[in-house]
């Protein structure tokens, strides 16, 4: 992957730039060189600030503050969409409320922040958005559903979004990372029901979705990633770290998907079911 010249500083914004994948990005851009704005629902009490990065509100579920974010930062290079919330659960179990809250803060906040950088970078001709997904839209798994589909939806906008904007020079990304030790585990909302059918394999789930958690790749290789994709003179329409990638992707192109399904199901210790 050739890079674009280090020597021509870009204006970096990245979301949820105050811990985990978001704060490791913001870093290597700012080492790199670059101007980076960091967003955090409240940037005066971001706990570990990085000192070349400057912060500014974004809250994703409110989409008016979108439009304030970018023209707070002014004209945009670069756009990595990172900001996001992880949610668990039996479907049966989930309200509504909590699935479109999930779909505002993953899907339609960091659409509404890229529409109102769009604009600018159109005009200027150029022009990077990144979209941070997960591997689990390519391999979903039981009892994350929600989480997986609001991940899919990243990813169909930035693959179907990638020829429209073209014509302008304006580059669109998805990056899948795998299981990465970020502690997210710790601030995903639950949602199965004491009484639920579903209560033991979801704690089983769970179980090993903490053991695979804490053994899974660093928030700052997954960083190298997201930031040489987007510094690439001509950039991937894809890319995905983690989970050991490289095979897993090619065996989806391979086998059957329902081995797919039932293999993703057993490395979340679930056992497999007959259709």
């Amino acid at each position: 992957m050739t890079a674009t010249g280090a020597s021509t500083p870009k204006v970096v914004l990245v979301t949820g730039a105050s811990s985990g994948i978001g704060a490791e990005v913001a870093r290597l851009f700012a080492q790199r060189g670059h101007t980076v704005y960091g967003t955090s629902r409240h940037p005066d009490k971001v706990a570990d600030p990085i000192p070349a990065v400057r912060y500014v509100r974004l809250d994703n579920a409110d989409y008016a503050v979108a439009a304030e974010c970018a023209a707070e930062v002014g004209p945009i290079d670069i756009l990595v969409n990172n900001a996001g919330e992880s949610q668990a659960g039996a479907l049966e179990d989930t309200p509504m409320d909590a699935i479109e809250h999930l779909f505002a803060v993953n899907v339609f906040g960091p659409i509404a922040l890229t529409k109102a950088v769009l604009p600018g970078m159109r005009e200027r001709r150029r022009g990077t958005v990144v979209m941070v997904g997960s591997m689990l839209s390519s391999f979903p798994v039981a009892f994350r559903s929600n989480y997986a589909a609001t991940k899919s939806a990243l990813k169909a906008y930035a693959l179907a979004t990638r020829r429209e904007v073209a014509p302008y020079g304006i580059r669109m990304i998805a990056v899948e990372p795998g299981t990465i030790a970020t502690g997210i585990g710790d601030r995903r909302s639950v949602y199965v029901a004491d009484e639920s059918v579903y209560r033991g394999e979801y704690e089983t789930l769970a179980a090993a979705t903490r053991r695979n958690e804490d053994d899974g790749i660093s928030a700052s290789a997954m960083a190298q990633v997201i930031v040489d994709a987007a510094l690439a003179e001509h950039p991937k329409p894809f890319y995905a770290k983690g989970n050991r990638a490289e095979i897993v992707f090619l065996l989806r192109r391979l086998v059957p998907r329902q081995l797919i399904l039932d293999l993703t199901a057993r490395t979340h210790g679930l056992r497999r079911i007959k259709f």
